[in-house]
């Protein structure tokens, strides 16, 4: 018993240490779990794909489980630091590293691309990888514009001309559509999609978004579509600012979407019929976007969100008698044009759209915002 409760503290403290603090995979506070093959500590979460590769991880309770000493200082002579060197040594710029709350097939495939495949490890045998392809082709389920039903389309990804173009028959010449480099942002959304695997793909056509919803029925498969359309914006970044830090385009590769949901709207008098719109709020470009629905293709409209100082502002009130609205938990914009009233169903969705908005006005605008602001403007005239 007392070596029991000596290896359980030798544990315990070891997970204290900066580096093991967090789980290995994900970055979530304060794992419960390690690997004594690989010697990492992780989250609950993660310790299930880990659990799935017994040839190469095997995983116990830190708190639940007997270690034997051997196993113990097995674990002191690793850790998360040690492990990052080795099994992330070569990870791409573009490569997105999924964080604690992200989707299931994004950390489980980081967790196989890592350890199974030993993609990073920068030895040649694993050097050569879907998503650094100039060319990648994959068939996707993709739903269609006008009803739920999804169908098989040929997608085309080239760095070349940095485009992705999709198909409607599999041996067609002409694309359906053509969609740019320079504007396009990808997204994993199972919940919305109702699939594990489910991809939202936005782009702008005619300055307005328009949204694509696949996904593909392998893991793999739509994660390294994933990361080569991540590859291949990052190129088109690379040869627009040539003299741009890596670390200032990474972040541009994607953007930023902070709060999704429905919300009703009326119109600039007020006196218009509240309509139930879904909206998404992107801090990259300061837009707030609505859609008729969640899984609506075409972008209905939005607002640009500018700073304080520029007569940006947001607050949380009751609603008028005279707003009609089924809803009654106001949410008031204010633009230097006019004012919009939104209206959410319950008390905490408007206090966490009104912390959203705020979080947004309080940033510092960045000179492609005002060119946002001024194409939005040109297109209401």
């Amino acid at each position: 018993m007392a070596c029991s409760e000596r290896n359980k503290k030798i544990l315990l403290d070891l997970v204290k240490e900066p580096s093991n603090d967090h789980c290995a995979d994900c970055g979530a506070p304060d794992p419960e779990w390690a690997s004594y093959k690989l010697g990492v500590f992780v989250c609950v979460n993660c310790s299930g794909t880990h659990r799935d590769l017994p040839d190469i991880s095997r995983i116990k309770s830190i708190h639940l489980d007997f270690w034997e000493d051997s196993l113990v200082e097995f674990m002191k002579t690793r850790g998360n630091a040690a492990a990052k060197a080795v099994f992330e040594k070569c990870v791409p710029t573009f490569y997105y590293r999924p964080q604690q709350f992200d989707c299931v097939v994004l950390k489980d495939q980081w967790i196989r691309a890592k350890y199974e495949r030993r993609e990073f490890t920068g030895e040649k045998r694993f050097q050569q990888h879907a998503y650094n392809s100039d060319i990648y082709e994959c068939i996707l389920w993709k739903k269609g514009k006008d009803n739920k039903q999804f169908l098989k389309r040929r997608f085309l990804l080239s760095k070349k001309d940095f485009t992705l173009r999709y198909f409607t028959k599999h041996d067609s010449k002409k694309p359906k559509a053509v969609i740019s480099m320079k504007d396009i942002h990808v997204v994993f959304q199972p919940e919305k999609i109702g699939h594990n695997h489910g991809l939202q793909i936005s782009f702008l056509q005619e300055e307005r978004t328009r949204n694509l919803f696949v996904y593909h029925d392998k893991s793999q498969d739509i994660v390294s579509l994933f990361n080569a359309i991540r590859a291949t914006r990052f190129a088109y970044l690379k040869k627009v600012y040539p003299e741009a830090k890596n670390s200032d385009l990474v972040p541009l590769i994607s953007r930023n979407s902070i709060k999704e949901g429905y919300m009703e709207k009326t119109g600039p008098t007020q006196w218009e019929p509240f309509k139930k719109r879904w909206f998404i709020l992107n801090l990259t470009d300061r837009k707030l976007s609505y859609f008729k629905s969640s899984m609506d293709a075409l972008e209905l409209g939005a607002v640009f969100l500018g700073t304080k100082d520029h007569g940006y502002s947001v607050r949380e009130g009751p609603t008028k008698q005279t707003h009609t609205g089924k809803w009654k938990f106001g949410v008031f914009l204010e633009t230097p044009d006019r004012q919009f009233v939104f209206l959410c169903d319950h008390e905490e969705d408007q206090r966490d759209w009104v912390e959203a908005l705020k979080e947004v006005i309080s940033q510092p605008m960045l000179l492609q915002h005002y060119h946002t602001e001024a194409t939005m403007r040109r297109m209401k005239k």
